[in-house]
């Protein structure tokens, strides 16, 4: 009786016989749901007109037991909302590219309309309105965002209606006032802009 008892005292049996014993790793639970789903290719997400800053970036997903989770990345970057942001698994590494909306990159202006007294060109979000007229004023308008440019001349110029598809200065529009002729530049989207005096003539700066 007295080694009966003995033994039953040393005996170390589990508690619970469906958990992991003292020592072992913890074996993890799984959901009965399938996994099997198509693998990441690439996602985009597209951008509204008024977006400038990217603050941060969230992922949600879904764990091997069922349970949803979510990582975040902060950031705080610039973003061009023409172009998609993309989500992807595969990475190439890529050189350093040249800046090429720098303004100073002067050869690479396209004419996009022209009257007698006033060219426009146009490269990335920059306008070089080429002019020997000065500009009295210059403001913006909204529904549709435009920006307005009133030159100081006496001319008979007709009401000149320039639309260049797919761009983000997409209807020039220019007529003669009183004293002054004014250009109407309409975009795509919204902006705030600066107007700089330059050799030429101004210079349109979307932001």
């Amino acid at each position: 009786m007295f080694i009966f008892s003995l033994f039953f005292i040393l005996l170390d049996a589990r508690e619970n016989p469906f958990f992991p014993s003292e020592g072992e790793k913890d074996i993890l639970i799984t959901s009965n749901e399938s996994m099997d789903k198509e693998p990441l290719k690439r996602a985009t997400i597209t951008l509204p007109p008024q977006a400038r800053i990217l603050k941060k970036v969230t992922l949600e997903f879904k764990n091997l037991d069922g349970s949803i989770e979510s990582r975040s990345i902060e950031l705080e970057n610039s973003v061009d909302w023409h172009l998609p942001v993309f989500i992807s698994q595969s990475y190439t590494e890529t050189k350093d590219e040249v800046n090429l909306q720098s303004p100073t990159n002067r050869q690479i202006y396209k004419n996009i309309a022209s009257i007698k007294h006033l060219s426009l060109s146009s490269f990335g979000k920059n306008l070089k309105l080429t002019t020997k007229d000065k500009a009295i004023r210059n403001f913006l308008l909204v529904n549709p965002h435009r920006v307005v440019v009133d030159f100081k001349k006496d001319t008979d110029i007709r009401s000149y209606v320039k639309k260049i598809p797919n761009a983000i200065f997409k209807e020039i529009r220019i007529g003669n006032h009183n004293g002054y002729y004014r250009a109407v530049i309409e975009l795509d989207g919204h902006y705030r802009y600066e107007f700089k005096k330059i050799s030429e003539g101004y210079l349109i700066e979307l932001k």
